[in-house]
């Protein structure tokens, strides 16, 4: 078991964020499909994808937050050993992405670049493409899913203003936050909603969408796309 440990301040850094492969606790939405076990087996191999495209970014810090507090050694068997470990602390998954990402910022780690372990079609090339938006001023970027939310954001500074839950649920969110100047994947600016911060406040940018796993049709799409890249579905 590998703890996070000192770091290079000043270093960009993924944070991926991690659940034990158990059967009966992860992707449950596919379980009709593939059943606790073989959903299991794909989230084990979800997580190994992830760490490896991450590790495969240059010049980065990459950790891992598990979950639950017991997971650690499962998850330090599925990553190269140059992840650094991290628990996933708090009761929602809006706390345990606040909190992780506050204690990867808070080792001067910057920018963070923040993902989850549901994109198949994940590339170094798009964690590039999210750090290079950062190093040009934005304050956040976010890469949507083909099937709702967003596989990714990446912040430079702590953003406590954000409910980090309803980011990765909410399609429009980004848009919103930027107060209509983010683009969603279709391109159409939308108008700001009130209760947020005003235009300029919060510069966003969307990078290129990817597939998710959790519903059967970004399931598929995810394996097409790995085979027109040359690549196995996990």
């Amino acid at each position: 078991m590998r703890p996070a440990g000192s770091v290079i301040p000043d270093r960009p850094a993924v944070l991926i964020m991690a659940k034990a492969p158990r059967p009966g606790t992860v992707r449950t939405r596919l379980h009709p499909m593939l059943g606790p076990d073989g959903c299991a087996a794909l989230a084990e191999q979800l997580i190994r994808h992830t760490a490896s495209v991450a590790a495969g970014v240059g010049g980065v810090t990459v950790f891992a937050a598990a979950d639950p507090p017991d997971a650690l050694g499962e998850v330090s068997g599925l990553v190269p050993g140059s992840v650094r470990l991290l628990l996933q602390q708090g009761t929602n998954l809006g706390e345990r992405l606040a909190t992780a990402t506050s204690e990867v910022l808070g080792r001067g780690q910057r920018p963070v670049v923040v993902v989850g372990t549901d994109a198949p079609t994940l590339t170094a090339e798009r964690l590039t493409a999210a750090f290079r938006e950062l190093a040009r001023g934005r304050d956040l970027v976010f890469g949507p899913a083909c099937d709702g939310g967003y596989y990714l954001a990446g912040l430079n500074e702590p953003a406590p203003e954000l409910d980090a839950e309803a980011l990765l649920a909410d399609p429009l969110l980004p848009a919103v936050i930027a107060g209509g100047a983010a683009a969603p994947p279709g391109g159409e600016e939308r108008a700001p909603l009130a209760g947020v911060p005003p235009a300029g406040a919060i510069a966003a940018r969307d990078i290129p969408a990817a597939a998710g796993v959790d519903r059967g049709a970004g399931a598929e799409r995810g394996r097409r796309d790995r085979a027109r890249a040359g690549g196995a579905a996990p």
